[in-house]
């Protein structure tokens, strides 16, 4: 599951347009959201791939395997035309792959 959704990361961030909204701040809210969320999405899956295989610190592996698919994501946008890298949403990507596992690590320790 960690393989298929960084492809579709990467297939949404190969296109060099996205649907969006006419109002801006509707608009840079979805962006902002899509961010947050897909990489909530992907340190969860790194989260659980990585406490099944019995990796000590699955928490801290996730975010650091988010945070270098992140910065490989905003590279490879530098070669799509129409899109460019954006220091805002490594920030957001990081701030929901964060609020997943913290939840995750909340969630799971209180059982």
């Amino acid at each position: 599951m960690v393989l298929f959704w960084m492809a579709v990361i990467f297939f949404l961030s190969s296109q060099s347009t996205l649907p969006s909204f006419a109002n801006t701040w509707a608009d840079w809210l979805q962006d902002i959201g899509g961010h947050f969320i897909a990489y909530a999405i992907l340190a969860a899956l790194l989260w659980w791939a990585l406490t099944g295989s019995g990796v000590s610190r699955p928490a801290v592996w996730a975010l650091l395997i988010a945070l270098l698919y992140a910065l490989s994501d905003e590279y490879h946008q530098s070669f799509v035309p129409g899109r460019h890298p954006d220091l805002l949403d490594i920030a957001t990507d990081m701030a929901g792959a964060a609020a997943a596992l913290l939840w995750l690590s909340r969630r799971f320790r209180s059982r």
